[in-house]
């Protein structure tokens, strides 16, 4: 079986089980874990996009049909016109031999008019059944077309909502656009002003951040290296030029409720959940017993609507986040979710160049798309499973998480 049979064979499964140093599980079946399978992903991919393409050719199919059937059932109803135009022309004719029959005395023309109204009679019944056979064709044939119309109005809906989608999306492309002149422009404001700007932005950052790591490895669940991702990111964060800004505690084997312990306890920047996830958009806590607990993706935006006055980023490392960070931004500025499974080492090579970054001074833009370049540079194929997210009206670009410390609040009232 070539890798294409391969792959198609899988679409219809509703599993996909956690692979060795991937983290995924299955809604259905979390306990369970098979080979590494990273191939279903792009085939359910590559089969929306040849679904895509041929939704119009879809529609002109069925609207070929609809013509036909139309056409087949007029034909069926000329045949039966036809047929019931012979069969009144057989009744004219029975009715006149029947004269004929009641005005003769010869014996000879009875019986020769006789045999005529009964071979009348005949093709009479022969036309009539004829009709009752086009009238259940036509029926038949009038479902038929019911069916395709039906096919017809559904495709043209799907268009239909395709249409105002690419409309959606071309206006929001614009706006982006017009959203990119302005910045430009804004660009070339004064430089006295630019600096002023940057260094009231710099006040306005806390001079120190902390970073919450909270961790789940259940005991019942494939085993995932998260100490070595913990202790990766500290490294990084020690030898970032900004490290005195930057704080990193860590909770290990999180159950629900130490989540919002933590977070009272710690007034984190940025909480960073690290762990199994599953495409029915949960992430896996441990119960009281170190076995996996699943929690909704709409418990976890409550916990974060009920505690981000200090939060401003929710970094989602565990396998298909996609949805739990683009619901987490309604309630703090950004958010990073991946949008399938992710391995070990790429988990562990993106988050911790992230950190890096951010120790730097860099914004969220400029740091997400560094761990996306180490990622590509260490040769792990996955750069394109993270995703960030912001608010609405928020630029990535501008949001910078370090105020280095030694920076003072009030270093322009002198100068001004």
């Amino acid at each position: 079986m070539s890798e294409s049979d391969t792959s198609m064979s899988l679409l219809p499964s509703p599993n996909y089980i956690l692979a060795p140093n991937n983290r995924l599980h299955s809604d259905l079946d979390f306990h369970r874990f098979a080979a590494p399978n990273r191939r279903v992903s792009r085939a359910f991919i590559i089969a929306r996009i040849f679904l895509e393409e041929q939704s119009v050719s879809l529609l002109d199919s069925y609207r070929r049909n609809v013509s036909r059937k139309r056409e087949e059932i007029a034909k069926l109803q000329q045949g039966k016109a036809k047929e019931q135009a012979k069969i009144a022309n057989l009744s004219v004719k029975i009715g006149s031999a029947s004269q004929a029959l009641s005005r003769t005395s010869s014996t000879s023309t009875a019986k020769t008019k006789l045999r005529e109204i009964e071979r009348h009679q005949k093709d009479q019944v022969t036309a009539e059944k004829k009709v009752a056979d086009l009238d259940y064709k036509i029926a038949k044939k009038q479902k038929e077309l019911s069916d395709e119309q039906k096919k017809v109005s559904t495709e043209e809906e799907k268009e239909a909502k395709k249409r105002q989608r690419e409309s959606e999306r071309q206006s929001r492309a614009e706006q982006s656009r017009i959203n990119q002149i302005n910045r430009t422009l804004d660009k070339h404001e004064g430089l006295h002003q630019s600096t002023i700007e940057t260094l009231e932005a710099l006040q306005q950052l806390p001079e120190r951040i902390m970073v919450l790591f909270l961790a789940s490895n259940p005991v019942d669940a494939q085993q995932l290296r998260l100490d070595e991702e913990a202790r990766s990111i500290g490294d990084m964060i020690r030898k970032a030029k900004h490290r005195d800004s930057v704080s990193f505690e860590s909770r290990w084997a999180v159950q629900p409720m130490d989540v919002l312990q933590a977070i009272n306890e710690l007034s984190p920047t940025i909480v960073h959940f690290s762990g199994h996830g599953s495409d029915s958009d949960e992430i896996v806590f441990q119960d009281a017993n170190g076995n996996a607990k699943l929690v909704s993706k709409e418990a976890i935006v409550q916990t974060m609507m009920a505690s981000s006055s200090n939060i401003r980023l929710v970094f989602f490392n565990t396998c298909y986040s996609y949805n739990q960070a683009e619901s987490v931004i309604q309630h703090v500025e950004a958010a990073i979710g991946m949008n399938t499974s992710i391995g070990d080492n790429a988990a562990k090579v993106f988050s911790s160049q992230f950190y890096s970054a951010i120790g730097f001074g860099l914004s969220v833009k400029n740091a997400f798309e560094q761990a996306k370049a180490l990622v590509m540079m260490e040769g792990i194929k996955e750069e394109n499973t993270p995703e960030l997210f912001v608010q609405d009206g928020l630029d990535p670009e501008d949001l910078i998480m370090v105020r280095p410390s030694g920076v003072p609040e009030k270093s322009f009232e002198s100068s001004e």
